[in-house]
């Protein structure tokens, strides 16, 4: 059975889309789930598959999770990334940004089973796996940038 896809946007709504997008100040639990909506609507308003929709919400709740436990806030944005001109792909980027410690050892925040808190340590290498493309950025003097993307 072929997964539900919604049809293609027009060129207007794809415009419309692209100018709203999705930005969500993390600053507690409530946001987390705000953000994870908004960003499988989002999605699913793309014309993404709905296993696809809910892969960007789950990497979205994961992603706002940390930013709330391990920084204390920060900025989560999705937003279009329309490569028709060029590659041909449409995609969903999730952007997590924060001002907190950093990330001491991005290469072991990546493994699978590795948490400097609580959880179960599958949340970064989970978002990884979710998405298409992955990156982890510390930056200097503090805090950290994730970037993701989902393509259709």
């Amino acid at each position: 059975m072929k997964p539900e896809r919604t049809p293609p946007p027009s060129d207007a709504a794809l415009a419309e889309l692209a100018a709203a997008g999705v930005r969500v100040l993390i600053s507690s639990e409530p946001d987390i789930m705000a953000a994870s909506r908004q960003a499988r609507l989002l999605a699913e308003r793309l014309g993404f598959s709905r296993s696809a929709a809910y892969h960007v919400a789950t990497a979205t709740s994961e992603l706002a999770n940390n930013l709330l436990t391990h920084a204390g806030g920060g900025r989560l944005s999705a937003n279009l990334l329309d490569e028709r001109f060029g590659s041909g792909r449409l995609g969903l980027e999730l952007l997590a940004e924060d001002e907190g410690p950093g990330i001491a050892d991005p290469a072991l925040a990546l493994t699978e089973g590795y948490s400097t808190g609580r959880g179960l340590g599958c949340g970064l290498p989970g978002v990884k796996r979710l998405m298409d493309d992955f990156s982890l950025e510390p930056r200097p003097g503090g805090g950290t940038r994730v970037w993701a993307v989902k393509w259709r």
